[in-house]
């Protein structure tokens, strides 16, 4: 046998597993089809990852929040959620919740990279961690004695346990047969930092404006010329967003300034711009026979909640803790009523989000007249109803 736990997809879910299972008298192997530069000092890639409290406790846990510079590591106080060109909004005070603010905000490529760090000082105490990067995974399988990946090349592996972590468009889980529901809303959201005159006084923003969605979450200001700064999310159709990228800078600047409805005064772009196509997905089962999905391969988020990775990282604290008592206890890690109570404990975690999150992106994207005044009604509405806001910002917080 090549290793106890074989994770496919080295990106911030797959390593946080990984470093979660060191120390724990496992053989671990990632597999990752990237270079090893790629995973080790990943790219700015536009994504501006907002974390729950509970996120933020496990990253300590893992070693990851030491990794990241304290400047880069932003408050989310609060959250505001607008309709259409109005200026009333329903507003979600961090006060409604148990902290001093509802989360933070960490870029996606410096949690990547933090987690890699965290997993390479795993592996220099422990030992138990192999990385095999640019490698194909042509085929896996499994049955009731032992789990098999193929690489590209005929390199094939063994273990008692499979897990992918390859995204939510993930071949692994495909090739164990696995279907997912997949919801495409035919847009694509652009993504990119932006400096503006006025403060946002750290106030998350979800805009469902007309024929637009609009997100802005608060970054610290710049470290060196002290500009207010922000990651601007912009969700149309694919051909507006391809009309957006090919602008340059400064007309680029000024179209959102124009779409912000200059709120923020002026706009700048100060950062590379990056497009997503806007897919949710929620496989139909999360495990099959020795084999686990965690992070976006066991549930692909709609970002209208920003709770991706905040579900992968409760994916990763779950799974963990079964391996690893069953470990403790001399049990196989890939038994079948283990990863069952993993499908069980995480659906629960994360299947009513979900549903809620394809309701309100249903309700609040629709451009009919009746649409258009049901908005308005539930945001006037919800702004009145404090236990409804208490509920969104416990939610956002990842309070229990």
């Amino acid at each position: 046998m090549n290793a106890d736990v074989i994770i496919v997809g080295a990106g911030p879910s797959g390593l946080c597993l990984a470093r979660a299972l060191s120390g724990q008298g496992l053989g671990i192997t990632l597999i990752e089809k990237q270079s090893l530069q790629e995973i080790s000092e990943p790219s700015f890639d536009g994504r501006e990852i907002a974390l729950t409290q509970e996120s933020a406790r496990l990253m300590k846990d893992l070693g990851l929040w030491s990794n990241i510079e304290p400047h880069a590591i932003s408050q989310l106080r609060d959250a505001k959620i607008l309709n259409g060109h109005s200026n009333f909004s329903m507003n979600i005070p961090h006060q409604l919740g148990r902290h001093q603010e509802l989360g933070w905000l960490i870029s996606n490529h410096l949690i990547r990279e933090a987690a890699f760090k965290s997993v390479k000082k795993a592996n220099n105490e422990h030992h138990d961690i192999t990385i095999l990067t640019d490698q194909k995974v042509t085929n896996v399988s499994a049955n009731n004695e032992i789990a098999v990946v193929n690489l590209e090349g005929g390199i094939e592996l063994k273990a008692q346990l499979i897990i992918a972590a390859d995204s939510r468009f993930s071949d692994t889980r495909r090739m164990m047969g696995i279907a997912a529901e997949m919801h495409d809303f035919g847009k694509n959201m652009l993504v990119c930092c932006m400096s503006h005159e006025k403060p946002h006084e750290h106030i998350a923003w979800e805009w469902f404006d007309y024929g637009q969605t609009l997100a802005l979450l608060p970054m610290n200001p710049d470290p060196v010329t002290g500009e207010y700064r922000s990651s601007v999310v912009i969700t149309v159709g694919s051909h507006e967003i391809k009309l957006l990228m090919e602008k340059s800078a400064e007309e680029f600047s000024q179209e959102v300034t124009k779409r912000f409805m200059s709120r923020l005064g002026i706009m700048r772009l100060i950062s590379t711009r990056h497009s997503y196509p806007l897919v949710s997905v929620y496989p139909k089962n999360l495990v099959a026979s020795r084999f686990a999905t965690i992070g976006d391969a066991a549930v692909g988020m709609h970002p209208v909640t920003a709770h991706g990775f905040n579900f992968g990282l409760l994916g990763v604290n779950t799974l963990s803790r079964e391996i690893i008592h069953a470990k403790q206890a001399g049990l196989d890690i890939g038994d079948t009523k283990l990863l069952l109570r993993y499908q069980r404990r995480h659906r629960a975690q994360t299947r009513p989000l979900f549903l809620i999150t394809r309701l309100i992106t249903d309700i609040y994207t629709k451009e009919s007249h009746p649409a258009k005044l049901l908005r308005k009604l539930l945001i006037h509405a919800g702004e009145n109803l404090r236990p409804l806001k208490r509920v969104i910002a416990l939610s956002l917080s990842g309070s229990k």
